[in-house]
């Protein structure tokens, strides 16, 4: 491992976890790569993710888009409406001065509320008050038409392109009715890798599949905020995480051997993602496989590499991984490195023995489905099905130290037995405690420590 730091950049190391150890003709290679971020400046200096040329202190402050929904659905019940002008109130408090922003209202079209004009707003006492009185013009009416507000965003962002770090914030209350499937997802296409977007979904009324797929397209998170009356806390959690931002545009480069291939790529903490089919080309044999923005955190990341068959005493390096940063003039900068090795041997307690870290994220991966192929046999009445399958997330929840998963699911099951998976799926279930089990089931735990 090996680690390069900036006076303005987050210390970055990259630790790999594995059993290098394969049995006489295997081929499979897994590793989870812990990368962590620390101690980064965030005024002065170079811009961050953007190279060397756009200027001292340029790029440093950090560009956020609020999108509220205003369909008409918002004004039922009116609290609804109200907790969400609150809510964006309470976001924009969390604006440090110099960071850019502007607040977005969305319908089956986009309309900007402040500051208007095509441009983005300059944090300071006088402009966030400002903001905030021109939240009056959030009122409810009309449809959802998700994709025009990430347009609008983005034509946001694009008019400070000296700022890296972007990162959108979008409330919505219902599904996207007034707007194709194929539109939206065109518009994904089209504004990914711009900036980044966090989704809320406030109340049951809203599509958690949807939701999701808009948040992994842009490399953001989707929870649900079942009470209107909870807005305002999350909204200020996700501007103060937004305010911590220091870096952008950051990707994981898997560099793999002549006839090595890599299998997956996915982020597995604190959320799971599967990056694979994210991959841009990087140089021979080398891919880049996006990451975001980061701060002071530490994220996990499972690496599976297919090599060429060998026979017991060989070994090769599998895969060379990297944290690299963008430049201006084209080039990228290394942050940080780990190695992923494959030693043939014929010990059979070698060659059988499982990471740690490996065997805790496939079994997390394993409860993410357990719980979504549960729910949605329960919802199509499938009630045996449905059992088993929570039944298993139960246990794999229990096993994992997986406390707030198993507390969720404790709202839509009867535990008998944790260890077997036994359990009874209850009776009038409410739909906020299903939609939030499915929506945080992707919430995985980090592996526990030994004692």
């Amino acid at each position: 491992m090996a680690s390069l730091t900036k006076s303005n950049l987050p210390r970055f190391t990259a630790d790999i976890f594995q059993n290098e150890y394969l049995a006489e003709g295997a081929r499979e290679v897994n590793a989870i790569v812990t990368v962590t971020a620390t101690g980064g400046g965030t005024t002065g200096g170079r811009p961050l993710g953007l190279g060397a040329d756009a200027g001292p202190g340029a790029g440093q402050q950090p560009a956020v888009v609020i999108m509220v929904d205003c369909s008409g659905s918002m004004d039922y019940p009116p609290t609804k409406m109200r907790n969400a002008r609150d809510a964006t109130a309470v976001a924009i408090d969390s604006i440090r001065d110099g960071a850019a922003f502007a607040v977005v209202a969305g319908t089956h079209e986009a309309r900007e509320v402040y500051p208007g004009a095509g441009e983005l707003a300059v944090a300071s006492p006088s402009t966030r008050e400002a903001a905030k009185q021109s939240l009056r013009k959030l009122t409810a009416g009309g449809g959802t038409a998700i994709g025009t507000w990430l347009a609008l965003a983005d034509t946001l962002f694009l008019s400070r392109a000296d700022i890296a770090i972007r990162q959108g914030i979008l409330l919505t209350d219902g599904r996207n009715e007034h707007e194709k499937p194929e539109d939206l997802q065109r518009t994904l296409e089209r504004v990914s890798g711009h900036f980044t977007a966090d989704c809320r979904g406030v109340g049951t009324d809203w599509e958690v599949a949807e939701l999701r797929r808009i948040a992994s397209a842009m490399l953001g998170t989707a929870d649900i905020v079942a009470e209107p009356s909870g807005l305002a806390e999350d909204f200020r959690s996700m501007m103060t995480t937004a305010m911590g931002k220091q870096v952008a545009d950051v990707a994981l480069r898997v560099w793999t051997p002549a006839n090595a291939a890599v299998k997956f790529v996915k982020q597995v903490a604190p959320d799971l993602e599967d990056l694979t089919e994210r991959r841009s080309e990087a140089g021979p044999r080398a891919g880049d496989y996006p990451t975001g923005s980061w701060g002071d955190e530490s994220r996990d990341y499972h690496v599976c590499v297919e090599v060429p068959a060998a026979s017991v005493g060989n070994e090769m390096l599998a895969a060379r991984i990297s944290l690299v940063l963008p430049q201006a003039d084209g080039s990228t900068e290394v942050l940080a490195q780990g190695l992923v090795k494959a030693v043939w041997t014929d010990d059979l307690a070698s060659s059988t023995r499982i990471s740690p870290q490996v065997a805790h994220y496939t079994g997390q991966a394993e409860l993410a489905n357990a719980i979504q192929e549960g729910l949605e046999a329960r919802r199509a009445g499938d009630l045996d099905t449905a059992t088993a399958k929570l039944g298993a997330a139960v246990r794999l929840a229990h096993e994992s130290g997986n406390e707030g998963t198993f507390k969720l699911l404790q709202g839509v099951v009867e535990v008998q037995d944790v260890k077997q998976g036994t359990v009874r799926i209850r009776q009038n279930v409410t739909e906020a405690d299903s939609m939030t089990l499915e929506t945080r089931s992707t919430k995985t735990v980090r592996v526990a420590p030994k004692k």
